[in-house]
């Protein structure tokens, strides 16, 4: 019996912030945040995330967003990108349809963290998928809270991901 092929799987992690959180972080906060993390999976040659308009792809870097702040190795995966595609068209029928977008609750680390526990059963660094909550622990996180709420985040540059005959 053939070994079956492995696909590596990585991390881009962006911040939104461009460094700003960094610096403004301990005033605004009371604490140090080292940035506002936006994140896509990439795997079998594409760049997978998710935002206000739903499960996108691109080519990795392909997003107005350009070259990602860093690189995690998730590890590999045996998923085909067959079996890949058929997953992510089920999480955007389901989890992550377009308007079960929430900049705290369920975001672009949401999906990576889930995609990557899928594909790897490994979870994405927590200091990304803890940002929401650290932020929220605070007093102005909290008055900040009814502003941030309707934002939406969708990085420009990638292409809608499993919907039937090109609807949107």
């Amino acid at each position: 019996m053939e070994p079956p092929n492995l696909y590596p799987v990585k991390l881009y992690v962006y911040d939104l912030s461009k460094g700003l959180a960094r610096r403004l972080s301990p005033i605004m906060l009371g604490k140090q945040l080292e940035g506002i993390w936006h994140t896509s999976i990439v795997v079998h040659k594409d760049e997978f995330y998710f935002g206000s308009g739903g499960i996108s792809s691109c080519p990795p870097g392909g997003t107005l967003l350009g070259p990602p702040d860093s690189v995690v190795d998730v590890g590999s995966t045996e998923v085909t990108e067959e079996l890949f595609q058929e997953y992510l068209s089920s999480l955007g029928e389901s989890l992550f349809r377009r308007e079960a977008y929430n900049i705290f609750e369920n975001n672009c680390n949401t999906f990576t963290n889930e995609v990557a526990q899928f594909l790897t059963g490994r979870k994405i660094p927590s200091y990304i998928t803890d940002l929401p909550s650290e932020i929220l622990s605070t007093p102005f996180g909290q008055a900040l809270r009814p502003f941030l709420d309707p934002i939406q985040i969708q990085p420009h540059g990638g292409s809608p991901v499993g919907r039937p005959n090109g609807q949107s």
